[in-house]
């Protein structure tokens, strides 16, 4: 059953009434009415577009947000081939908020990683909602050595409202964790592409995300701290959150303009959960053109690029 958001309604009213117009017709109990089916799915589309196009930051938060979003897991069967997961950073424990391994891309043998949010109220327990305590970052580094050990490209999908903040975390050196994560990512001698799939929340996401080509899909964000945050800490009211989300420039279209992300991946109208297959589909095609982008350059060649593309941020500002 598709999941409608507050900002969604007029969209949500006519679909409302198409399906009830198609009931009719499949029950025979109303005549010729297939033109006026036609013209409200039109009317529908062209409201739904309208809309998406038009997007509050805020807005866009939520629709990164929706619960029908795909997640990790998700891209990983759509788009690789032999996943192979590999659990563990050898110093405490396992951390499911982060999963990664080997994988095959169109061809290419991959180190594949991300953070996996859930889907049901099961896996989103067993995932701790994508946020990850230090084991899942040291993880993650121990991942991206040993991709870099055997030469194969790293591909990061970023999902996370940031890192667990719990004390758990902290007493196991959760910022240490993020920056030796951070440390990974900016020493490959491979080619590494980030995807902002979803939300990229503060260090949590930049350490996957330091990457030769960070693209992001067109509704995310990625910010230094979720809108209601930074509302708690600016205004000590999270009821702020949209004027938060607005002063803060956490869309795509934003971050391309500043530098931070090199390429927005379009999504199907009406977001990446109401076509996840197109929405895939396009993300697939994108890392494919950021990995070809990326042969010919050697180690010394791929730590370079990345390093000036991350200190070149915000100059032309």
């Amino acid at each position: 059953m598709r999941s409608y958001l507050d900002f969604e309604k007029p969209v949500a009213e006519l679909e409302a009434k198409l399906e009830e117009l198609r009931e009719l017709s499949a029950k025979g109990d109303a005549v010729a009415i297939g033109d006026d089916i036609t013209r409200l799915e039109t009317k529908a589309a062209e409201a739904l577009a309208q809309l998406y196009a038009n997007l509050t930051p805020w807005q866009k938060t939520q629709v990164a947000r929706h619960p029908l979003r795909p997640h990790f897991s998700d891209f990983a069967a759509a788009l690789f081939e032999e996943f192979t997961p590999l659990a563990g950073d050898r110093k405490f424990g396992d951390d499911m908020a982060i999963l990664g391994g080997l994988a095959r891309f169109r061809g290419r043998a991959v180190c594949l990683l991300g953070q996996e949010k859930g889907s049901t109220t099961e896996t989103r327990i067993k995932h701790n909602f994508g946020m990850a305590r230090p084991e899942g970052y040291r993880k993650a580094a121990r991942l991206m050595e040993l991709a870099d050990r055997f030469q194969l490209p790293v591909i990061s999908l970023v999902d996370t409202a940031g890192a667990f903040p719990g004390l758990d975390a902290e007493e196991r050196g959760q910022a240490e964790a993020i920056a030796r994560s951070t440390d990974a990512c900016l020493a490959l001698g491979v080619p590494n592409v980030a995807v902002i799939i979803g939300e990229g929340g503060s260090g949590g996401a930049i350490a996957l995300a330091t990457a030769n080509r960070v693209l992001m899909l067109e509704h995310s964000i990625y910010s230094v701290i979720s809108p209601e945050g930074a509302a708690s800490i600016l205004w000590r009211d999270t009821a702020k959150a949209q004027e938060a989300a607005t002063s803060m420039r956490i869309t795509a279209q934003d971050l391309a303009r500043f530098g931070i992300v090199d390429t927005i991946i379009a999504e199907p109208p009406g977001g990446a959960h109401r076509d996840p297959a197109a929405a895939m589909s396009a993300t697939g095609d994108a890392i494919e053109a950021a990995l070809n982008g990326l042969e010919g350059l050697d180690a010394a060649g791929l730590r370079k690029a990345r390093r000036e593309k991350f200190l070149a941020i915000g100059r032309g500002l």
